[in-house]
């Protein structure tokens, strides 16, 4: 059985879906103002790992994710391009689609918009209201956090330790610093919507109530996104729903951070690289790879080497792609590994364990060449099959870019080279260059690796 982590209970927690054979899942989609960096492609690869795994494992998955179309950044940013910032969350939303199809990322079953609910949101607030878990402020209308008896839940800390690392915010917008915004006034000039309380625009914490609720009903089985998200967001959310009787998410999920040295990735400090930035010059099976050999809690460098070390890994696997379909074999035909496929499970199974899983592959990867070696076709086909069906089981295709167009012998050359860099020994590495120059080759260091062209 599925046992996952769930940040509500800091535990593993066995999966059991509300409904057998189904599952439901909500994932917290962009904020479409900006370009999405690495961080945000993380998250989108571990959850499409998951939905991936659920789908293979025989669950009929039901995944939505939302897109954040209404937000002061997105208002901040049209006002500056001098653009409306329906212009400015449309581009952004095409772009982030454009990218998941580069990186393989399956599209979700439903895509809700957060401008298409702002209605369902109006509707929430009066209800809240009603509950008396909802005020009015200079600004705008608050959530009352003192409402909800375990406040806080999701940042595993008590209301009262929250409150002691925060502050009311200037002005005296808010009755406790823990209180968040449900609407905020404008004087209608600007991109508002009418509402019982004047115009205004909902907070970010109110529209992934309404759109999961509406569509995966008061209970679905998991929500999901990035550790940032966990507090105050996520925990927000949960607040409404508690208030409102909702049962809402049985499980809580979150990934960890992509790391910049000492600090996350984020577009607040200024260290992010965008995944548009990354796929230049990286093929993007190289970075789902490399989230797959971390385990999805842990944090995730993303570097040149870190980079550079799972292209060449991606490299070895295409060497051994084309050299069993180049038998002329049936791949078809040839049965799967059970012993294998129960080890892929159970790996999997432990809090969703693609490092472990993914590193019993590439052993497989190294028993095909050897039976290769010793002529032992049959078998080495049979587990070739097995691994290239577990690995399309995590969303990773083997059919890359052609590995016969560089012979072996650069093949080889080339991986020297990069053990070489990674070392530190610059003086093998330029020797092994003008090696590679000498074959009519010329290599490229970028940040997705090295890159070899044939010039004569």
């Amino acid at each position: 059985m599925l046992r996952l982590f769930d940040t509500a209970i800091g535990d593993l927690a066995e999966i059991v879906p509300v409904i057998p054979g189904k599952f439901s899942m909500y994932v917290c989609g962009p904020t479409v103002y900006d370009l999405a960096h690495l961080g945000h492609g993380r998250y989108a690869l571990v959850f499409d790992v998951l939905r991936r795994y659920l789908e293979w494992r025989g669950l009929k998955v039901r995944h939505v994710s939302n897109i954040t179309d209404v937000d002061d950044k997105i208002l901040e940013r049209a006002e500056v391009e001098h653009r409306s910032p329906f212009e400015v969350a449309s581009e952004f939303e095409a772009k982030w689609f454009s990218t998941m199809d580069q990186l393989g990322v399956l599209k979700p079953h439903l895509v809700p918009h957060a401008t298409e609910y702002v209605e369902q949101m109006i509707g929430l607030i009066e209800s809240l209201f009603k509950a008396d878990a909802a005020y009015i402020g200079d600004d705008g209308i608050y959530f009352d956090s003192a409402k909800v008896a375990d406040y806080g839940l999701l940042a595993r800390q008590s209301l009262d330790s929250l409150k002691a690392g925060a502050r009311i915010a200037e002005k005296g917008f808010k009755r406790s610093p823990m209180d968040f915004v449900l609407w905020k006034f404008s004087d209608g000039s600007s991109w508002s919507w009418d509402s019982p309380w004047g115009p205004g625009r909902p907070g970010w914490h109110t529209e992934c109530v309404v759109m999961s609720v509406d569509l995966l009903g008061e209970q679905f089985d998991l929500h999901g996104g990035g550790l940032d998200l966990s507090f105050p967001h996520h925990e927000n959310e949960r607040a409404q729903a508690v208030v409102m009787d909702y049962k809402f998410a049985r499980h809580w999920v979150h990934n960890g951070f992509v790391m910049v040295g000492n600090d996350k990735m984020s577009k607040s400090l200024g260290n992010f690289t965008t995944l548009d930035e990354l796929l230049l010059d990286t093929d993007p099976r190289a970075y789902r790879l490399l989230v797959l050999q971390s385990h999805y809690r842990s944090p995730l460098e993303v570097n040149a080497q870190t980079l550079s070390e799972a292209s060449r890994a991606l490299m070895r696997l295409d060497f051994t792609q084309e050299r069993v379909t180049g038998l002329g074999v049936d791949l078809k035909g040839s049965n799967l590994d059970e012993t294998e496929l129960a080890a892929f499970t159970q790996s999997m199974d432990d809090d969703l364990d693609t490092a472990s899983a993914t590193a019993r592959l590439f052993e497989l990867r190294s028993s095909v060449n050897q039976l290769l070696d010793e002529g032992r076709i049959t078998e080495a086909v049979r587990t070739y099959v097995t691994m290239e069906h577990l690995f399309a089981a995590l969303g990773l295709n083997l059919s890359g870019p052609p590995a016969s167009e560089v012979p072996p012998n650069v093949l080889e050359l080339l991986e020297q080279r990069a053990v070489a860099r990674t070392d530190g020994n610059y003086v093998l590495s330029d020797s092994i260059r003008q090696e590679l120059l000498d074959f009519g080759y010329v290599v490229e260091d970028t940040f997705g690796g090295q890159k070899i062209k044939k010039v004569r």
